[in-house]
């Protein structure tokens, strides 16, 4: 149950912080673009003497330069860099990774048994270690009151990322080794698999026929 919450806690904060990343990017985008539209028509309508037209690029420009989206760019990267983070540790729990197997399918399956247990295990020692560091550095960051340039958020709350995302990497990395060591079997992405469109799904559906339609043809 805990594992359902946690799986599910994980995919969440992904597809949140991607789509959210995504919408900002446009707003911030197409808020730039209308502010550079904007004074180009203005410039036409008084070159060309359109009051009409002078005017409303004016009204309009005056309004978007009122919406300050100075701060989407450096949210976009905050979002993207935890993104990251909790997107590499879904890697390790569903087998997106990619890895170079040509030496160790050379192997008898004994030696392939533990040397993938000991990748496994070096993956999340390198991934703890990481997280050690980071969070040392989480702390000595959060003394010194550091702000954001544009956010003015907590400079430790942005690079909290980096021992949140190692340790949950680092779990999953225990998880996918303790399963292997159990039952033998790693986890493996299909590329061509779509959540939700399972293979029963694209079977035809045929609709049985009546025993008296038979009788009549």
């Amino acid at each position: 149950m805990l594992m359902r919450i946690l799986d599910r806690l994980e995919e969440t904060l992904i597809a949140v912080l991607m789509g959210a990343a995504t919408v900002l990017i446009f707003v911030a985008v197409a808020h730039r673009y209308g502010m550079t539209g904007a004074v180009a028509f203005a410039k036409w309508g008084r070159a060309n003497e359109i009051d009409w037209a002078f005017t409303s690029g004016r009204a309009v420009f005056g309004v978007l330069k009122e919406i300050n989206l100075t701060w989407a760019q450096e949210l976009c990267i905050y979002m993207f860099v935890w993104m990251a983070k909790f997107g590499a540790a879904y890697g390790v729990r569903i087998g997106i990774h990619v890895g170079v197997d040509v030496l160790l399918i050379r192997l008898d399956k004994n030696s392939q048994y533990r040397v993938i247990l000991f990748a496994l295990g070096c993956g999340a020692l390198f991934t703890f270690i990481v997280g050690a560091f980071g969070a040392n550095f989480v702390w000595h960051m959060a003394q010194t009151g550091q702000i954001s340039a544009d956010l003015e958020a907590p400079k430790w709350l942005v690079y909290l990322a980096i021992p949140a995302g190692s340790w949950l990497m680092c779990f999953r990395f225990l998880q996918v080794a303790w399963t292997f060591a159990r039952t033998g079997a790693l986890p493996k992405h299909d590329e061509g698999k779509v959540e939700g469109l399972e293979e029963h799904a694209l079977e035809p559906v045929t609709q049985p026929i009546p025993a008296h339609a038979g009788a009549q043809r």
